[in-house]
């Protein structure tokens, strides 16, 4: 069934349409929001200010802890002057007149705690109740020149339930009383909503807290503490009026950017169908042609029309070359082709040169009944580094070899071929085994310009008594096993690598092998082998292989090895080459 086709104008016009609702969406949302954090955050700084000049006030007085306990110790007993004027005869003018005359050497403004502390109940009272008229004043005068709503102090105690109002700012022609709405007097006690309970709890832990009451914004910030009460000032806005003007502006813009938005987008699918649709639709046109044709001269002739300079006219370049190049893509895949079988060939035979250079005819000595020996070397790549050897210094003599080169392919492959060659030279002079590495190594490294190194395990045995002498450079440790015994690791001494560097002296030792002794060594592609999940197959895997089956014949033990290495492995990729011999030895023959 054929689908409908919809132009992709009118797609684009959708997306546009969708844009436009969404554009218009969030610049409501995020410019009301954002305004009203830029109001929230103004008036939590101007809260910081006035709420700060409100904490001066009361701690201008050298002794206001005091006079805060006295007020919240007696509301009832104080006669207060609320809302008096500086400068006029006032009650509180005749009262600071009477404490002079009672304690001419102290001055009011400065009276310090242990100086109240030593006054009559009588002038006490007397002072506490000119502190609050002038303090109650000064918090009118904040109050008025801020612009809030509410200026108070309140004490309160955990669980911040309710408050008592220490002073409440108050503007001019106020009502002062203790109901709702009303500007509240000295020890007027009420309950607390929650989130003025919070508030509260918040400003006793950060000394100040901003909190919001969907309209109104309340601010807390502590003075001090007695007796377990908090002392805070706190303060309220009013936003309800500036939160509409905020909304009713926040619309009329988001309309006004949604009509610009219409306006241009029409504007732009008209270019956008002029100036992209049109010559989309000619370069669709000659693809189709070009696939049922093949004829790049017509496509190249009917491209070329366009004149468009921007990424349209770049399409149209594209497909020239494209339809030009197509043939010569033909001729460069069966190049590419014909070069990967000629590689293809040459590592094959490469394979079968290094392969060559390996014995690999077993039984090796089918007229020396003392031993029977078997080997493998599978290259992680077509061709590898590890090697295996074994050969006759003479007629009592047996060499055996395995190492592992540094790296992997062709570079490990011609390291290995020259190694092997050296290794071999050096062994039949004759020498002991730690002397035919010293040589080896002597030789390797006079001319080892590519740094690299080869690890050697190479032993003697001489086949009359058994007696196997051994040196290692650096490779796995072998794993012997004596008659009616089983597989061990025999953890030899190790010196240092092949190639390394010039001047290594090699030890060796002796191992003595009886009639049904067995000795197997590899490389480290047997217990480095590695599974899927970057599990090792391990030296302990190894030994319960091949002690699973140990009077196998070499050749057997070596197919079980390989055979559950396999199968640890699973589809994992070989990652390293896989070299393993092992000897029986079946007792010495007159020599």
């Amino acid at each position: 069934m054929k689908t409908k086709k919809i132009s992709i104008i009118w797609q684009v016009a959708a997306f546009f349409l969708i844009g436009i609702v969404v554009t218009g969406i969030l610049t409501y949302v995020s410019e009301t929001g954002l305004s009203y954090n830029t109001v929230k955050k103004q008036s939590e700084l101007r809260a910081e200010e006035i709420t700060e000049q409100a904490r001066r006030a009361v701690m201008e007085y050298p002794a206001y802890e005091w006079l805060i306990r006295y007020w919240y110790a007696h509301p009832d007993t104080m006669e207060i002057e609320y809302d008096a004027e500086y400068g006029a005869q006032t009650l509180t003018e005749a009262k600071c007149r009477t404490f002079s005359a009672h304690q001419p050497q102290l001055q009011l403004k400065y009276l310090q705690e242990e100086n109240l502390a030593a006054l009559p109940e009588e002038d006490q009272k007397l002072y506490a109740e000119i502190a609050y008229s002038w303090l109650i004043t000064r918090i009118n005068q904040i109050k008025q020149t801020g612009h809030v709503d509410y200026l108070f102090c309140v004490i309160s105690e955990d669980p911040f339930d309710h408050q008592f109002f220490l002073f409440s700012g108050a503007d001019p022609g106020a009502v002062r009383g203790n109901h709702y709405e009303e500007v509240y007097l000295l020890g007027n006690v009420v309950e607390v909503t929650e989130s003025q309970q919070e508030a509260m709890k918040a400003a006793t832990q950060n000394s100040s807290y901003l909190a919001d009451a969907g309209n109104y914004l309340d601010y807390y910030s502590q003075i001090c503490e007695f007796d377990g009460h908090s002392v805070m000032i706190g303060l309220t806005y009013d936003l309800s009026a500036l939160l509409t003007d905020i909304e009713t502006k926040t619309r009329t813009g988001a309309r006004l950017a949604i009509l610009n938005q219409i306006v241009l987008s029409l504007i732009c699918l008209s270019l956008l169908y002029l100036f992209l649709i049109g010559p989309l639709k000619k370069v669709q046109k000659n693809i189709r042609q070009y696939t049922q044709t093949k004829d790049s001269r017509s496509v190249v002739q009917n491209l070329s029309e366009l004149r468009s300079r921007n990424e349209i006219g770049e399409l149209s370049a594209d497909v020239m070359s494209l339809a030009e190049e197509i043939d010569s893509h033909l001729e460069r895949i069966q190049t590419i082709t014909a070069e990967k079988e000629r590689i293809s060939a040459e590592m094959s035979l490469a394979n079968s040169i290094q392969t060559g250079v390996l014995p690999t005819v077993f039984p090796p000595f089918p007229d020396r009944p003392e031993i029977d020996i078997f080997a493998v070397m599978e290259p992680a790549k077509e061709v590898g580094g590890d090697f295996y050897d074994f050969f006759l210094i003479d007629q009592d003599h047996l060499a055996l070899v395995i190492a592992d080169v540094s790296g992997k392919g062709v570079p490990a492959a011609l390291f290995m071929m020259a190694s092997k060659i050296i290794l071999q030279s050096c062994a039949m002079m004759g020498q002991s085994a730690a002397e035919t590495l010293t040589r080896t190594n002597e030789a390797i490294c006079s001319n080892n310009r590519e740094d690299m190194f080869v690890t050697v395990w190479f032993g003697i045995l001489e086949l009359s008594t058994g007696k196997l002498t051994a040196s290692n450079a650096g490779h796995e440790y072998p794993v012997i096993k004596k008659p009616d015994g089983a597989f061990e690791l025999y953890n030899d001494k190790h010196g240092f690598v092949i190639g390394g560097f010039e001047g290594v002296r090699y030890k060796e030792y002796e191992v003595q092998l009886e009639p049904g002794s067995k000795i197997f060594v590899y490389t480290d592609g047997v217990p480095e082998a590695t599974d899927h999940e970057n599990n090792l197959f391990g030296t302990d895997r190894m030994l319960q292989v091949l002690n699973a089956d140990p009077e196998a014949a070499p050749e057997q033990l070596l197919k079980n090895v390989r055979a559950a290495v396999d199968e640890f492995v699973g589809h994992a990729e070989q990652f390293d080459d896989l070299t393993m011999l092992c000897l029986e030895y079946h007792g010495g023959q007159p020599v």
